[in-house]
């Protein structure tokens, strides 16, 4: 041993080979060797180039392919599957190359440009059981994936693959033709193919919209965090229309500072209309101008800009989102917004120390929730009745609990529950206000019954609110429920699929981690840590995991990145029910070197 660190890191690793190679080969061998390396420039490449696919290596008749991505993963090997079948339509079936194609997404060895581990020869087993033409995938892939892709996944079972020690659950991809773009053009035809991005996920049932970051237009760029203050109002207020279904803020913020083509957004958020625009602050005036376009054929349904003074801020929101819903639905125009709804605050300078304070608590740092929680207290000392503020000032206190970091922790839990009462009894109605403080009470040991109570209320208010459906999820883990909470989980990736989900994916790992999937929870938990790395209930789940399946060297480095994070490496865990608790810190506790 050199004692040189391995370099590790979390992909989706395709492979793919030949079915029938050698009768091939023994029947024709120029022809078969000729129609693979079509196959291979023809379609392999371009699809590669589509989806960010790296070729790890060619294998005689197969190829190993590295994805940043699950979707990418996935897409590129439906659409090659798809274009290798179309050129197939033309050649004798006795001559005919098809394909078979293992997914897996998991954690690689890197060393130079080659990838080594348990991640690579589990998608190679998993591609010897596909058939002819067929995908096989994991379930780690199959949790990436769900709702995301025009495809359906069909369990297989736990499968007993060749050299790896523990079954893999794995599931067969089977998709329509129609829905699938191919790669099967001609050359001639494949740069104008290439340029046309796949679409990844279907549209619901219902009229869909996503809001983009609107342009901050103020002469000053530390405006940026008013005008995307604004525009999660307006998201906000779309999503008060239940026949709605409005993309989380989260993943249309994806999009910001990037020149965008409106009808790639909508293939990639799934959604038939987008809405962009522009925020312009200046002393105490606001102007707002927007414009909707239909995502689908690019066409422009309404412009219009709101101006006004500062004070005025929140009818200009309603203005924009009451105009949307007008073209979108006519029939229905904006009945479903509720004008008499209750605004937050009529103080214009205690809402602006709220939308500072909520641009810094995304990051769920200590020093970050600090500096916002003394942002709220100034915005409640403004106006004591601001609901929203007063929701996230209780969330303060559970990061403090959380993360290790509150000086004295029955303090904090008696002032976090004492705020989220007075964050409920300022905005009864007000579904951020009900799911936040919900997930603070039972943090802090109040009546799950209660706190599930609030989330449903939440939801019924606004049911397109990605952040309740991940809270609802976290609910029904502290009551002892895994599998329910994934399924919270995933309708919250569906609302919000591109970014903003390291909740979610955490969430989805501990709930694997408690259902004892443990290889599972590994690959969501590290999903996770990739987004929020400073956040050390990750960490701390991460190194019972290691230890659960016996990789102490993992679990022991694990603990030591969480002891550069927090002095609190073993917490109370008070909050999870005892078989959980017991399950999660005895696995901690052998991760640390504790005895007890």
């Amino acid at each position: 041993m050199t004692g040189e660190r391995v370099v590790r890191r979390l992909a989706a690793i395709l492979a793919a080979d030949v079915a029938g190679y050698s009768r091939l080969m023994g029947r024709d061998e120029h022809g078969t060797l000729t129609r693979l390396k079509a196959h291979r420039s023809e379609r392999l490449e371009p699809t590669l180039a589509r989806h960010g696919g790296r070729l790890v290596k060619l294998t005689g008749d197969g190829a190993l392919v590295e994805f940043p991505s699950a979707v990418d993963a996935l897409n590129a090997a439906i659409e090659f599957q798809q274009a290798v079948t179309e050129a197939n339509r033309d050649q004798p079936e006795d001559t005919r190359i098809v394909f078979r194609i293992g997914l897996h997404l998991g954690d690689l060895i890197v060393e130079g440009e080659d990838l080594y581990g348990d991640g690579v020869n589990v998608a190679a087993r998993l591609e010897v059981e596909a058939p002819p033409g067929g995908i096989i995938v994991s379930r780690a892939v199959r949790e990436a994936v769900e709702g995301r892709i025009k495809a359906k996944l069909f369990a297989l079972g736990e499968l007993a693959l060749r050299n790896i020690e523990r079954p893999i659950r794995a599931f067969r991809v089977e998709w329509e033709a129609a829905d699938w773009q191919t790669a099967a053009a001609p050359p001639a035809q494949q740069h104008e193919a290439a340029a046309r991005p796949t679409p990844t996920l279907a549209m619901p049932d219902k009229p869909s919209i996503a809001v983009l970051p609107f342009q901050n237009m103020s002469s000053d760029p530390e405006q940026e965090y008013f005008a995307d203050g604004m525009v999660e109002e307006i998201i906000t207020a779309l999503s008060r229309i239940r026949w709605l279904f409005v993309i989380a803020r989260n993943s249309s913020f994806t999009y910001k500072g990037r020149a965008i083509d409106v009808k790639q957004v909508g293939r990639e958020l799934g959604v038939r209309y987008v809405l962009e625009g522009s925020i312009r602050k200046a002393q105490n005036r606001v102007r707002i101008t927007g414009q909707l376009i239909d995502a689908v054929s690019g066409a422009h349904l309404w412009a219009d800009h709101f101006g006004g003074a500062l004070d005025d801020v929140f009818d200009l929101q309603e203005k924009v989102a009451v105009s949307v819903a007008g073209v979108i639905e006519p029939a229905l125009v904006a009945a479903e917004i509720d004008r008499s709804t209750h605004r937050p605050t009529s103080d214009s300078t205690a809402y602006d120390l709220y939308l500072r304070a909520l641009s810094l608590m995304s990051a769920w740092e200590t020093q970050s929730a600090v500096s916002a929680f003394g942002l709220l207290q100034q915005a409640i000392d403004r106006d004591p009745h601001f609901g929203p503020a007063l929701a996230q000032a209780a969330l303060c206190h559970q990061i403090f609990y959380l993360n290790g970091s509150a000086q004295d922790p029955k303090a904090n839990r008696d002032s976090g529950i004492r705020t989220a009462r007075r964050a409920l009894s300022a905005a009864p109605e007000d579904p951020f206000v009900l799911a936040t403080t919900a997930y603070t009470l039972a943090i802090f040991g109040e009546d799950i019954n209660v706190a599930l109570g609030l989330v449903d209320q939440a939801l019924a208010l606004n049911p397109s609110f990605a952040r309740g459906w991940v809270i609802r999820g976290w609910l029904r883990l502290f009551a002892g429920q895994p599998d329910m909470a994934i399924s919270q989980f995933e309708v919250s990736l569906r609302l919000s699929p591109r970014a903003g989900t390291a909740g979610t994916l955490m969430g989805i790992g501990v709930a694997h981690f408690f259902a004892r999937r443990f290889e599972d929870a590994t690959i969501m938990l590290l999903r996770s840590q990739q987004q929020l790395p400073a956040w050390p209930p990750t960490y701390r789940f991460l190194a019972s995991c290691y230890a659960r399946m016996g990789l102490l060297d993992e679990a022991r480095e694990t603990v030591q990145k969480l002891r550069t994070l927090t002095n609190e490496v073993v917490p109370s865990a008070e909050h999870w029910p005892k078989e959980f608790r017991d399950l999660f810190l005895e696995g901690l506790r052998l991760a640390a070197g504790e005895t007890t």
